[in-house]
C-alpha cells in the first residue's frame, strides 16, 4: 500500500473533491477523472475493488509473491497402488509353514521358491523358469532360501539340518555346509561372506563360506526355534527372532563378538518371524508377533526402547520397509490374508490388498524397490507394484566384475 497516497485521499484530496465538486463541468470532470487514473494508477480510494491490472504486471507480481513466499518444490501427486496383481503365477507344493522362509529376490532380478523338495529360478527379465535343485526325502523338504549380496550365489537349508551353496548361473553345487546345527535350518542371512543359519534347535550359527571349516561362532539365546534373521545394512547387528516370543540383537563389534547378544526384547507375545531393519533409520527394527500377538513393533536397537506397538488384528508374517518412501508393508493371516501398507511413523493405513485366499506367509522385494512378490498357503505367487514406479536406470559404472563373497578365493573347497 501507497501510505502517502492513503494520507492524502483522506485529507486534502477528498475534502477539496467534495468542495469543487458542484463548481465543474462535465468535461472537466471527464478529464479529471482521466487525469487521476494516469496520474494515480487508478488509486482514487484506500479500499476499492479495481479492474485487475495487465497481464504483464500480474504476471510479474505472481513470480515475486511465489519466489519469495512458496516452497521450492511443489508437493508429490497421490502414487496410485494397484488393488490386483500384476502377475500371478502357480505354486503348488509350497508348505504352509509360518517358521520357514521359503522365497526370496536376488540383487540380480531372479526369484527363488522353494516347493517341496525343489528349488525354482524366475527370471523377471524374461519370465523364464528353472528347477535349481531337488532334495530327496531324507534331506528333505527345503526349509529356507536365501541369495547372497552378488546375487549369482544362493544358500538353501534343509530339514535335515544341512545348508547347500549353489552357483546359479551355472546351476551347480559348490559345497555343504554340515552345521552344527541338529535339525531343520529354517532361517539364512548374509553378511558378506558370512552366512548366518538359525536352527529349529535355537542355535544361530555364523559360517565364513569360503573357508573350508566354515563354522566361525555360535550364538546361543533362544530356547526354540529360530525363524527370523536378519542383518542390519552395516553389517554390525543382527536380528533374530525365535518361537520363544523373544527378539536378540548381537553386536559384532563388541569385545566378544556376536556370541553375546546386546538386547533382548520379551515384549512380544507369540513367535517372532517378521523382522525388518529400516533402510532410512540404521538404528530402527520393525518386529511382527504371530498369531497370539498380532502387533508390528517398533524398536530403537541402540539404547533398547520400544518405540511404539500397533495392533494389526491379525498373524504378521512378514514385514518389508519402502526403500523410497517412509513406509512399511506387512503380510498378514487370517481373517483377511492381506497385504498391508502403513504411513510410518504415524501408522495409518495406506492401503489393504487381498487377493489372497490363505494366510500370506512369504513376501520378497525386488531390487528396483517396486514389486513385492508375495505367496502363501493358496499355493499362488503374486506380483504388485506397491512401492511406485522404477527409476530410470543411471549409467553403468566402472566397477569390478569380482563382487561377492566368493571372490576372496579361486575356489570353494
Amino acid at each position: 500500500m501507497d501510505f502517502d497516497m492513503a494520507h492524502y485521499l483522506l485529507t486534502e484530496g477528498r475534502r477539496k473533491e467534495k468542495e469543487n465538486s458542484s463548481m465543474r463541468l462535465p468535461s472537466k470532470e471527464a478529464y479529471r477523472k482521466c487525469l487521476a487514473e494516469t496520474l494515480l494508477n487508478n488509486q482514487t480510494r484506500i479500499l476499492a475493488f479495481k479492474s485487475k491490472p495487465s497481464a504483464s504486471i500480474q504476471g510479474m507480481i505472481f513470480n515475486e509473491v511465489c519466489s519469495s513466499h512458496l516452497p521450492k518444490s511443489s508437493a508429490k501427486p497421490c502414487r496410485y497402488i494397484p488393488q490386483d496383481a500384476e502377475r500371478t503365477l502357480d505354486s503348488p507344493g509350497l508348505i504352509d509353514d509360518y517358521y520357514l522362509n521359503l522365497l526370496d529376490w536376488g540383487s540380480d532380478n531372479v526369484l527363488s521358491i522353494a516347493l517341496g523338495n525343489t528349488v525354482y529360478l524366475w527370471d523377471a527379465l524374461d519370465g523364464s523358469t528353472s528347477e535349481l535343485l531337488s532334495v530327496n526325502e531324507e534331506a528333505g523338504p527345503v526349509t529356507s532360501v536365501r541369495w547372497a549380496p552378488d546375487g549369482r550365489h544362493i544358500a538353501v537349508g534343509l530339514n535335515n539340518s544341512e545348508v547347500q551353496l549353489w552357483d546359479s548361473a551355472a546351476m551347480r553345487l559348490l559345497r555343504t555346509l554340515h552345521s552344527r546345527h541338529r535339525s531343520r535350518v529354517g532361517a539364512l542371512a548374509w553378511n558378506n561372506h558370512i552366512l548366518t543359519t538359525g536352527g529349529m534347535d535355537g542355535l544361530i550359527v555364523n559360517n565364513d563360506v569360503p573357508v573350508r571349516s566354515s563354522v566361525v561362532e555360535t550364538c546361543r539365546g533362544h530356547q526354540e526355534e529360530v525363524c527370523g534373521l536378519k542383518w542390519s545394512s552395516s553389517g554390525q547387528h543382527l536380528a533374530s527372532g525365535g518361537n520363544e516370543n523373544l527378539i536378540h540383537i548381537w553386536d559384532r563389534s563388541s569385545s566378544g563378538g556376536p556370541s553375546k547378544w546386546l538386547h533382548r526384547f520379551e515384549n512380544h507375545t507369540a513367535a517372532v518371524k517378521a523382522l525388518a531393519w529400516c533402510p532410512f533409520q540404521s538404528n530402527l527394527l520393525a518386529s511382527g508377533g504371530g498369531g497370539g500377538d498380532r502387533c508390528i513393533k517398533f524398536w530403537n536397537t541402540q539404547t533398547g526402547a520400544c518405540l511404539n506397538s500397533v495392533d494389526t488384528g491379525s498373524q504378521v508374517c512378514a514385514l518389508l520397509w519402502n526403500k523410497k518412501e517412509r513406509e512399511l508393508l506387512s503380510s498378514h493371516g487370517f481373517a483377511q490374508n492381506q497385504l498391508t501398507l502403513w504411513k510410518y511413523p504415524s501408522m495409518v493405513k495406506v492401503a489393504e490388498l487381498t487377493g489372497h485366499t490363505s494366510r500370506v506367509l512369504f513376501m520378497a522385494q525386488s531390487p528396483d524397490g517396486c514389486t513385492v512378490a508375495s505367496t502363501s498357503g493358496d499355493e499362488t505367487l503374486k506380483f504388485c507394484n506397491v512401492f511406485g514406479t522404477p527409476e530410470p536406470p543411471k549409467p553403468a559404472s566402472k566397477v569390478s566384475a569380482n563382487v561377492g563373497p566368493f571372490t576372496s578365493v579361486s575356489r570353494i573347497r
